[in-house]
Formats: structure tokens, sequence, C-alpha cells
């Protein structure tokens, strides 16, 4: 099973780099044309910050499942010595990848997907049909989710000095929380958050944003078949790299709400609720 993940991550990760390449041209085309508010895409990207977006993006990132669920599951592994005992088991048996060094070259080609794809997709996006304003327009959009990817990655990067948690393998203190897996999901998010903003059919559209969650866990899980981290470690990654990038892309690209279904869960009094709400 081992060897034929790596062939398909490999084989994957090529095609899309080699497709990229080829049809860099025609991504042009469908990053034509404007979003519902008749803006482009990138447009309106660090205009004057608006507190009430800004808080409403901070609300919602972190309410979102997408990192309530990975963070509730750290939690969880915190508990007794849980953490331990899965990461001893994960790197015996290897169920997924099959050993410790194909886990290791899994958690580096599943990420490839996921980073050509946050290109791909913002250059995809509509924004507009003058081709300056639609280059200033990539530009500007690009630099809110580079500053999302640096903002995760900094993060991860300093909390790593603070907690001084020691690898599963002993080589190191800096396994908390999983860089690989922050940047994973920050990345996964980025692409998801683009994809709402391309026209194609409704099926399609699920389909891939859950492909690249599920390669972004793929990532974190190859961590700790490596004995690179615990399952906490991935898990915090794996929120905070959701939480941040989420928040930023949608406080300072400014778009307009997608129409799509939103689920969050919010704290009252004595215990927590969930809305489930259709912007149309």
């Amino acid at each position: 099973m081992n060897a034929v993940l790596h062939k398909i991550g490999w084989t994957v990760a090529g095609h899309l780099r080699r497709a990229f390449m080829v049809f860099l041209p025609a991504l042009i085309l469908p990053g034509c044309g404007t979003l519902p508010n008749d803006r482009g895409w990138g447009q309106d990207a660090f205009s004057t910050i608006d507190f009430d977006r800004v808080s409403r993006a901070a609300h919602d990132a972190f309410f979102s499942i997408n990192t309530l669920a990975p963070l509730a599951g750290a939690l969880a592994f915190s508990v007794d010595d849980f953490d331990e005992r899965v990461s001893d088991w994960a790197v015996k048996h290897t169920p997924v990848f099959g050993s410790k060094d194909e886990a290791g070259d899994a958690s580096n080609y599943l990420t490839t997907p996921l980073h050509v794809e946050v290109l791909i997709t913002a250059l995809a996006t509509p924004s507009g049909d003058v081709p300056d304003e639609w280059m200033v327009s990539k530009f500007k959009g690009l630099g809110v989710e580079l500053a999302a990817m640096g903002a995760a990655r900094s993060t991860t990067n300093w909390l790593k000095g603070a907690t001084d948690r020691t690898r599963p393998d002993k080589s190191s203190d800096v396994s908390f929380p999983s860089a690989h897996a922050s940047s994973a999901f920050s990345f996964a998010t980025l692409a998801n958050r683009n994809i709402d903003s391309i026209g194609m059919p409704g099926t399609l559209k699920p389909a891939i944003k859950a492909g690249n969650l599920l390669f972004a866990s793929g990532v974190a899980w190859a961590r700790v078949e490596e004995q690179r981290h615990y399952p906490s470690d991935v898990l915090a990654g794996a929120a905070l790299g959701h939480f941040l990038t989420a928040f930023i892309h949608d406080a300072f690209l400014s778009l307009p709400d997608d129409g799509d279904v939103d689920f969050t869960v919010f704290g009252v009094e004595g215990g927590a609720g969930v809305e489930l709400s259709f912007r149309f």
C-alpha cells in the first residue's frame, strides 16, 4: 500500500507542476470577469480597514468547524498518556504509509499539490477584464494570501520556541505545534477560499475542497507515522493554520459573501450553540 501511495503522490504532484507551466496562459481567461458584486478578486484587498469585517472574520475563523474540531482533538489527546500511546502505535504499525521513511516522503510530496493549487486558483479567480487592473488585483490578492501564510508559519515557529516540547524521536524540542500541519492546512484553506470565488459546477466544488483537506490531513498524519510529532502537535497545527489563514484572508481580502452554507459553533452560557445559515 505504501508503494502505491508513494507512486500516486509523486505522479499527482508531477502532473500538477507540469500542468501549471503548460497551461499558465489559459488561466488568464477564467481569471477574467468579476465577482457577484461587480468587483474583481483582490481589487479591494488592503482597502480601508473595516473593523466590523475584521471582528466578524476573527469570530467566523475561530468558530469554524475546521478550527474547533482539530483544537478539540488536540485537547482530547492531551488527557493522560493518550498522545504518547497513539504515537507509539502509529510508529510501530505505520498503517497508512508503511514505513517511517515513506511517511517522511509523504509529508513533503502531499504538500506540493496544495502549493501549486493556491497559485492556480488565485490566478483563476475573476479579477476584471482590463489587463493592468487584473495584474494589480492579482498582486494585491496574492499579497493578502502570502501574509496569511506568513502569519501562520511565524506564529507556529514562535510557539515551537515557547513550548519546548521534545519530539517523539527525541531529535529536538520543537515538536509543538507541527509546522508541516500548520502550513498544509493554511494552503488548503487558501485554495478552498479561492475556489469559492470561481464559477464551476456545484458538485465539483465540495469534492475539490474535501480533497484539499484530505491532502492536508495526509501531511499531518505522515508526521505522526514518521515519529516527528505527537497527534496533538499536528491537530494544534491544523487548527492554528486554518484559523490564522481564514481570519487574515476574510478580514483583508474584502470579498463579498459567497452565498454558501455557513456552519459555526459559538459559546453560550453553560455550553455551546450551533448556527446553520444560508446567504443569498
